[in-house]
C-alpha cells in the first residue's frame, strides 16, 4: 500500500493552522508570533533543502561520499553542542566531533552491514536515515553530559583539588564528575525507552506504518534503532566526557578551570 500523496495545497492547510496559533498568541499577548513564523519558515526551508540533497545523495554509489555526508551531519551536531553550552572553560568541538564520529559511524555501518545485511553496506537509502537518527537523538544527551561535567567540576572544585594534592591523577580526581555526567546524559534516553509503545509511538515506526509497512516489521526496525540510540548515547557520552575532562587539567594534573 502506497502512502497518500500530499499536495502543496494540503500542506497549506497545516500552515493555516499555524497562522491560527499565531493569532491566538497575539490575542493572549504571548509574544510568540515572530518565533512561530521563524520556526515554521526555517523548518520548511531546511526540510526542502534536505529533500533536495537526499535526492542527489541517493543516486550516489560511492562509499566515501556517504561517509563525508555523515561526517558533515556530525560536524553540525558538534558545532550545535559547542554553541549551546554557556559554560565552556576548555575547547569542546574537536573532542565532541571525533567522539561522535567514531561512535556513530561504527554503529551506523554495523546496522546496515551486520543487522540489515544491506548491499552495498554504504547504501545511502539506509545509512543517511539511520545515521541521522543516531546523531539527532544522542546530540542532546552529549550536550547534557558536558554541561553536567563542567558544573560538577566547578561545584566540587575543592574536592577535586584535595584529590590532586593527595597525589591522585586527573583521571581519578574527575572520575565522579564523569560518572554523574554520563548518567545525566543517559537518563532521558532510558526514560523514553521505558514509556515507548505505551505513552507514545516513535516517529520511525509511525512513518513506516503510514507507508503501509507491516506493524510487526515496523516494530523490529524501531527496536533496532532504539537500542542503537541507547548505545550511541552511552558510548558518545563516555568518550566525550573522558576526553573533555582530561582537557580541564594541565599536563601536571592541575585543575585549570577559571576561579
Amino acid at each position: 500500500m502506497n502512502p497518500p500523496a500530499i499536495s502543496l495545497l494540503e500542506l497549506g492547510y497545516c500552515l493555516a493552522l499555524v497562522v491560527g496559533l499565531g493569532v491566538v498568541s497575539l490575542r493572549l499577548g504571548l509574544r510568540l508570533e515572530r518565533d512561530l513564523a521563524w520556526a515554521s519558515a526555517r523548518s520548511v526551508l531546511q526540510l526542502l533543502l534536505l529533500g533536495s540533497v537526499l535526492h542527489l545523495v541517493f543516486g550516489v554509489e560511492r562509499g566515501w561520499i556517504i561517509v563525508l555526508v555523515l561526517l558533515g551531519m556530525v560536524a553540525f551536531a558538534a558545532w550545535t553542542v559547542a554553541t549551546r553550552l554557556k559554560q565552556k572553560p576548555v575547547g569542546i568541538f574537536w573532542p565532541t566531533f571525533i567522539s561522535m564520529a567514531l561512535s556513530y559511524l561504527v554503529l551506523t555501518f554495523f546496522a546496515t552491514g551486520a543487522v540489515l545485511g544491506v548491499e552495498p553496506w554504504y547504501s545511502p537509502h539506509h545509512v543517511i536515515p539511520l545515521g541521522g537518527m543516531l546523531v539527532g537523538n544522542s546530540m542532546n544527551a552529549i550536550a547534557v553530559s558536558l554541561d553536567r561535567l563542567f558544573a560538577g567540576l566547578e561545584k566540587d572544585r575543592r574536592l577535586v583539588e584535595q584529590w590532586l594534592s593527595l597525589g591522585a591523577e586527573a583521571r581519578e580526581a574527575s572520575a565522579f564528575a564523569c560518572r554523574d555526567a554520563v548518567r545525566a546524559g543517559l537518563i532521558p534516553t532510558i526514560n523514553s525507552m521505558l514509556t515507548v509503545g505505551i505513552v507514545f509511538i516513535p516517529g520511525m515506526m509511525t512513518g513506516q506504518i503510514l507507508s503501509g509497512v507491516d506493524p510487526i516489521l515496523a516494530v523490529r526496525y524501531q527496536i533496532m534503532i532504539l537500542l542503537l540510540i541507547l548505545v550511541a548515547t552511552g558510548l558518545g557520552s563516555v568518550l566525550v566526557t573522558r576526553w573533555v575532562a582530561r582537557r580541564c587539567f594541565t599536563a601536571h594534573h592541575q585543575l585549570r578551570l577559571p576561579a
